[in-house]
């Protein structure tokens, strides 16, 4: 749809896993304790395309196999034990959570990333994720592991060979003959091509955050907003857009349309805020959690030359997210 190309993946088994162990059958005095899984070990900040495609794989994988499937994923970020310039994150747990169960992860573990946890060396690594059940493992071509991030994929093969487990490399998801990634995400959302990192993501990007007072500006020009604490995720660049959002208190499946400004507020020197306005709603939102999907960049934040001027923009702001409203695809706000 989107120019999408996957390849299938490429699995190097190494052990017959349902001969291993089965529902009622017990493993190594280790493992006898745990069922027996497929693990896809990640970050996954943003849960993009590129992990879903790799769960699939392994949901799969495990189906196939009457196993499991879990991720291992880790907070704070590994990269801030390894010398790294900290990222704001993309997404946030618990919401990352949500979605990898969504993506078809049938168990969650968030390992607490520490400094002891850091110094695994490779073999130590996956020692842990046998100790959890592991009979497989599904990751990406990149993946490293271990201190220092020592361990590759060659080093993983070598493992499964020697412990008898079994490994699944998924490749690449290509959008547009771009890789999938992280890193194109927040590439996208720096700049504010939403719908870019919509496709990336397979969803709206969200923010979410507390309803709290405002300055009441938007009520005295006939636009009531909803002023949004935000929490420590990467937002877009500063502007003006078409959102849906989701009071997190109303029953799940309601949406709200909009319209929402992030920045600096220019014209009455305001300080960094993120204000939503509800089409068609009427209500309290204070202290309420509010989730704001970006559907698409209407324009840049602008310093206008007084109230009236500002007001007749909004109007034309209003009606811009209306129309690109109308056409927003269903399944990038499904999940929301």
């Amino acid at each position: 749809m989107y120019g999408i190309d996957r390849s299938p993946p490429r699995a190097i088994i190494r052990a017959t896993v349902t001969e291993q162990v089965g529902p009622t059958q017990s493993a190594t005095s280790s493992t006898a304790s745990v069922a027996p899984t497929v693990i896809a070990p990640g970050n996954y900040d943003g849960v993009h395309l590129g992990h879903q495609a790799l769960l699939r794989s392994a949901t799969s994988f495990a189906q196939a196999n009457g196993l499991l499937t879990s991720v291992l994923t880790f907070d704070p970020h590994p990269g801030t034990f390894l010398g790294a310039a900290e990222k704001p994150v993309i997404t946030r747990q618990p919401r990352r959570a949500e979605l990898l169960r969504a993506a078809g992860a049938d168990r969650v573990h968030v390992q607490h990333f520490t400094h002891a946890f850091a110094a695994l060396s490779p073999e130590e690594f996956i020692e842990t994720l046998l100790e959890r059940g592991a009979r497989a493992l599904v990751v990406g071509p990149d993946f490293r592991f271990g201190k220092t991030r020592a361990g590759d994929v060659n080093l993983l093969v070598q493992l499964a060979d020697e412990r008898g487990f079994s490994v699944l490399i998924e490749p690449p998801v290509l959008l547009d003959g771009e890789r999938v990634s992280s890193s194109a995400v927040r590439e996208a959302l720096n700049a504010g091509n939403v719908l870019r990192a919509t496709k990336l993501l397979g969803r709206v990007h969200e923010v979410q955050g507390k309803v709290v007072i405002g300055n009441r500006r938007g009520r005295s020009l006939g636009f009531p907003t909803a002023n949004v604490a935000p929490e420590a995720v990467l937002p877009p660049a500063d502007g003006v857009y078409a959102v849906v959002a989701r009071d997190l208190a109303a029953p799940e499946g309601v949406l709200y349309r909009g319209v929402a400004n992030l920045g600096t507020r220019p014209t009455f020197e305001a300080g960094r805020s993120m204000e939503v306005h509800l089409f068609d709603f009427e209500g309290d939102l204070y202290d309420r959690e509010l989730r704001v999907g970006f559907v698409a960049r209407i324009r840049g934040e602008q310093r206008f030359s007084g109230v009236e001027e500002l007001r007749r923009q909004i109007e034309h702001d209003c009606d811009r997210a209306r129309e690109l409203l109308s056409g927003v695809a269903p399944e990038w706000t499904e999940r929301m």
